[in-house]
């Protein structure tokens, strides 16, 4: 250290203090302490009745690693079980229930399910209410589930039904507004077959020819006024063992005594009269017709 360097220090140390010089203190005290610690008690208070809401939240929501209460998140998607309540529109791909228990879809209104194109115009609706059942599609279709063979479908122009059987169990049976195309009609084992029109004419009609058979009974054809039997082209063939033609009137020779003839005669003479009507005279040597052919001035 040089002399110039020492008579500075010793100059510097030797200088008078002020003996009235005022000092300050460093920190916070008083109010503002007071008011800090307040503070920091309130933020520590707040910090523990959050956590404490946490962790009552993740337990009354039985929050998982895996999802939220019943609600799972899966490789292969969401998995929701038990009941669940959706306040707005659900837009999901696929909805499948577990392989032991059904899926049930639940509205106090209706349920409907709504099918989009890609534009986002409407193609298809299914709509189940409390009244009905509505189905709006182009093409409506119903398979089986074995070999996803069709059994019921319709559309604009047609109804195809094609199970092996349509049963009508119905006590009115089936009513049809216009025509039935069908190649068979045929009832159930044991069971009579009806067709009739209670209020109206019931007409079959066939190009190639309308065929009735009754293998093992009888045919029966009654009505109130006239039986025609027609042929336009052809002509009628009766062929029976025995054809009988039951409460022909019978004519007579004799007028004045019919009921002592009557009662002595067994064989009759079938007559025709111009117009085409039957009768039956009291069998003779001859033809006994024109003898009593007065029967047909009454027809």
């Amino acid at each position: 250290m040089t002399r110039e360097q020492y008579i500075l220090a010793t100059q510097q140390n030797n200088l008078p203090r002020a003996e009235n010089a005022q000092l300050y203190p460093v920190g916070i005290y008083g109010w503002r302490k007071r008011c800090l610690y307040f503070f920091v008690l309130l933020l520590l208070v707040t910090m523990i009745v959050n956590l404490a809401m946490t962790i009552w939240i993740l337990k009354v929501m039985n929050f998982t690693v895996d999802g939220m209460g019943n609600l799972r998140v899966t490789k292969k998607g969401i998995r929701l079980e038990g009941i669940s309540e959706f306040l707005l529109p659900l837009y999901v791909k696929e909805i499948h229930s577990r392989k032991d228990s059904p899926l049930v879809l639940q509205s106090d209104r209706n349920v409907t399910v709504n099918a989009r194109n890609h534009m986002g115009q409407l193609t298809g609706q299914l709509t189940v209410g409390a009244d009905a059942v509505e189905a709006q599609c182009k093409r409506f279709e119903v398979r089986a589930s074995e070999d996803g063979r069709v059994l019921f479908s319709a559309d604009e122009d047609e109804i195809t039904i094609g199970a092996e059987k349509l049963k009508v169990t119905g006590t009115e049976g089936a009513v049809f507004g216009h025509s039935v195309e069908t190649p068979h009609i045929r009832a159930e084992p044991s069971q009579d077959l009806r067709l009739e029109s209670p209020t109206r004419s019931l007409i079959m009609e066939a190009p190639r020819g309308v065929q009735v058979s009754a293998a093992a009974g009888d045919f029966k054809a009654t009505c109130r006024k006239e039986l025609h039997l027609q042929s336009t082209e052809g002509e009628i063939f009766l062929n029976a063992d025995t054809i009988r033609l039951g409460n022909l009137p019978t004519g007579s020779s004799s007028p004045s005594s019919p009921s002592s003839s009557h009662s002595r005669q067994t064989v009759y003479e079938l007559c025709v009269c111009p117009n085409g009507k039957l009768y039956l005279s009291p069998a003779g040597v001859g033809s006994t017709c024109q003898s009593s052919s007065n029967i047909c001035l009454w027809s």
